[in-house]
């Protein structure tokens, strides 16, 4: 059932503030979307919205309603839930540099009991009751009014995204797809890379996991140590041999055409997304269930063999710390 409010909400200052941090707190800076179709952005219903309030504000209840039924009708799974729905207009945000108004989307899905205590008589009584935490915001939605003929700038918070009936914020009411800015480049980048060298390269080439660990730390250095990337500067100085280069360069067409993505061969490095990326680089090798060896520097400092005992790894160290 879908219920729909007959005016904009009257909010006094307390409640304005609380309001702003829970429709905000939630959003990464770094991460942004476009909204898209497949055949013409003005047929993406939330894009044609957006732009109707950015160019007349007084249209945002009106507006809201359409945007409030487009929502229910991308809702219809069973393990959808329900929940409120708010559409609202933000003045003077800043986004990459610029000052520009932005239209934000939200839904609460999930309750919390909250306990109310309150004096009675010569005591106090408690009771329980269901709400919803401003701390946890479960989906929301920043449209930046910037770059409207690419689809706007736009960021996206998805706290309840389990299963693929939860797809239907993004990929359903959304309908949106990542930005193609430095972050993009770099996350995706990194993301080949990482395949490549744990899973494409054994494939082809005797690889210890020593020299792949090696090779992860090269390129995650290369990515830390430089301001902008350049295809061929990062293919010599870290993947350095030519018949290695040649199968990079191969799994790197594939990967992006399997995954429908675009790779540039250069751009600036985004320093958030090398942070985040980073840490799913494993400078690692588990040996059994005995051992990790964990390599963060001089690859030459570590060898690896086989005596009668069996498989051996051999560590050089100039002191124990």
């Amino acid at each position: 059932m879908l219920r729909i409010s007959n005016a904009p909400a009257d909010i006094d200052d307390k409640t304005m503030s609380d309001l702003t941090n829970y429709f905000t707190a939630s959003f990464k800076a770094s991460v942004y979307f476009n909204f898209t179709h497949e055949a013409d952005i003005t047929l993406n219903e939330v894009y044609v919205y957006a732009s109707k309030i950015f160019d007349s504000p007084e249209a945002l209840h009106e507006q809201s309603v359409n945007l409030a039924k487009h929502l229910y009708e991308q809702s219809n799974h069973p393990k959808i839930k329900g929940g409120e729905f708010y559409v609202v207009y933000f003045k003077d945000c800043i986004v990459d540099g610029e000052t520009v108004d932005a239209v934000g989307l939200f839904k609460s899905e999930n309750k919390d009991t909250f306990l109310k205590v309150y004096p009675a008589g010569d005591g106090f009584e408690i009771e329980s009751q269901q709400g919803i935490n401003i701390n946890k915001l479960d989906k929301g939605c920043l449209i930046f009014n910037t770059d409207r003929e690419n689809g706007y700038v736009v960021a996206i918070v998805d706290n309840t995204n389990k299963g693929a009936e939860a797809q239907y914020w993004i990929d359903d009411f959304l309908h949106v797809r990542q930005r193609r800015d430095e972050y993009y480049n770099t996350q995706n980048l990194l993301s080949m890379t990482k395949n490549f060298v744990t899973h494409e390269l054994p494939n082809h080439f005797e690889v210890s996991k020593a020299d792949q660990v090696d090779l992860l730390n090269k390129s995650v250095k290369f990515f830390k140590e430089k301001d902008t990337f350049d295809m061929d500067e990062f293919a010599n100085e870290v993947i350095a041999q030519p018949e290695v280069i040649d199968s990079f360069n191969r799994y790197r067409d594939e990967y992006a055409r399997d995954r429908d993505i675009e790779f540039s061969d250069s751009f600036t490095i985004s320093d958030s997304a090398v942070k985040k990326q980073a840490r799913v680089f494993k400078s690692v090798i588990k040996l059994d269930k005995n051992f990790h060896i964990y390599v963060h520097g001089d690859r030459n400092l570590i060898e690896q063999g086989e005596d009668d005992k069996g498989k051996f790894y051999k560590v050089y160290y100039k002191e124990e710390q």
